[in-house]
């Protein structure tokens, strides 16, 4: 499976080069019968770039040491090409060392002890099925059986794995900042008693209480909040994702930026919403006038609490996907399931809440007064609001690739790699075989 692992570690951005202590024609050959090279118009097959010893650095005769300057002074040799035929062990170690040196993540696989101490240095050193002792007490991964494409399914689910943490990350991020800042903002900034009508002690359906002196959720429902909004974000670890084209890399200042207008976009529709229904018994006001005015403040409390939830829940779907709209992934069934339920159970417990009192305040369930639908009205406020702060998320990453903004673009290089090595007639997609691989600068 060597031919087909050599073309899938291609396509992932994965550069493959071949050294060897076989006789130069013996590993041009190999690398012709492997597709490792490249494709010349009007020949048949790959020509492959595979040199000699001669040129490669040694390690000094007295000391055993490395260059001094390796990178600099043979990275300009030892970076083309497909390869290098007739060398000794060390000429291996110092083509990992002079590769490290240039900021490249270097595997190497070998099954001989003349490869112990390059598979010693790499980052990943990897030891075939059948290998010496050394080479397996050298190497960081040893396989059990024969065959490479093990080594591109280990990529590939890392990558996966990688996603998801990114997943996991902007999305807590997100909804941890739209909580602490709408509370915050809410408490210091949005009065109920400067809304409440000045005759409201003569008002019918206000409740006979004055309203508090500051917004507040109780307890309970930040509880019922923070409990739902974690069981979801466990089956972000089941997600649907695919993994990237390019080895991956962190950036945490562009995920904290895109965590940020995430939770930005969230923030300003709970605060407008807050306005809205703490304004609706004035005259003039917006509900007042599209004719559902004067919400009771118990209504107001599960308002804010089933908004809060569904725009938690939503942002997730949003925070998955990254720089593409949120139905450019599937989400897993485990996924889809523990939001559908979350978000269920929340507009449940918004419609049907006892009428009472929680923590000293008043709470009504939306199905108790009217407008009943109230909840509907919600549900169509929240979607609006997710449409935007999708659309947003992907304008910010638009304008970071086009200005290169928190070098977001710094850690990628296009490499003409990967797909043209396919040979015609091999079993990969077109887009594969199109790709240009993204490698890891």
């Amino acid at each position: 499976d060597t031919k087909e692992t050599i073309f899938r570690a291609l396509v992932y951005g994965v550069e493959v080069k071949m050294v060897t202590g076989d006789h130069l024609l013996i590993a041009m050959e190999t690398a012709r019968m492997l597709d490792l090279g490249e494709r010349v118009e009007g020949r048949e097959g790959v020509v492959p770039l595979i040199r000699g010893p001669e040129g490669l650095p040694m390690l000094d005769p007295i000391t055993k040491k490395a260059p001094h300057n390796l990178a600099a002074n043979y990275g300009d040799y030892i970076r083309p090409g497909h390869g290098f035929a007739g060398v000794f062990p060390e000429h291996k170690f110092l083509i990992v060392q002079c590769l490290r040196e240039m900021g490249f993540k270097t595997g190497m696989t070998g099954d001989g002890v003349n490869d112990a101490p390059a598979l010693k240095r790499a980052d990943v050193g990897i030891a075939v099925a059948g290998a010496t002792d050394a080479a397996r007490a050298a190497s960081d991964i040893v396989l059990t059986e024969e065959g490479l494409s093990t080594i591109v399914e280990g990529i590939v689910i890392s990558r996966c794995i990688f996603q998801r943490m990114k997943n996991f990350i902007t999305y807590r991020i997100a909804a941890t900042l739209q909580l602490l800042i709408f509370f915050f903002i809410a408490v210091l900034s949005l009065n109920p008693r400067d809304y409440q009508p000045s005759d409201w002690e003569t008002r019918e359906n206000f409740g006979g209480e004055e309203w508090p002196a500051y917004f507040k959720l109780p307890v309970l429902m930040l509880m019922l909040i923070t409990l739902l909004n974690d069981g979801t974000l466990i089956s972000i670890g089941y997600d649907n994702v695919s993994p990237s084209k390019y080895p991956n890399t962190w950036n945490l200042p562009v995920l904290f930026l895109i965590s940020s207008v995430l939770a930005a976009v969230a923030l300003i529709s709970s605060l407008l919403l807050l306005y809205l229904v703490m304004d609706s018994w004035n005259e003039g006001s917006i509900l007042k006038e599209m004719g559902i005015g004067e919400i009771s403040y118990g209504q107001i409390t599960t308002i804010m609490y089933l908004k809060v939830s569904i725009s938690d829940f939503l942002t997730l779907f949003s925070a998955r996907t990254h720089d593409g709209f949120f139905w450019s992934s599937t989400p897993s069934p485990i996924l889809l399931g523990a939001a559908c339920f979350s978000l269920a159970l929340s507009t449940l417990l918004a419609c049907f809440w006892p009428r009472g009192q929680v923590d000293g305040q008043d709470v009504v369930g939306l199905a108790d007064e009217s407008p009943k639908e109230f909840a509907v009205y919600i549900w169509l406020y929240c979607i609006f609001w997710w449409l935007v702060q999708d659309a947003a998320k992907v304008g910010t990453y638009m304008w970071m690739e086009k200005y290169n903004i928190l070098g977001i673009n710094d850690s990628l290089m296009l490499g003409k790699m990967g797909a043209d090595a396919a040979a015609p007639g091999d079993a990969v997609s077109d887009e594969e075989r199109g790709l240009k691989v993204k490698l890891l600068g």
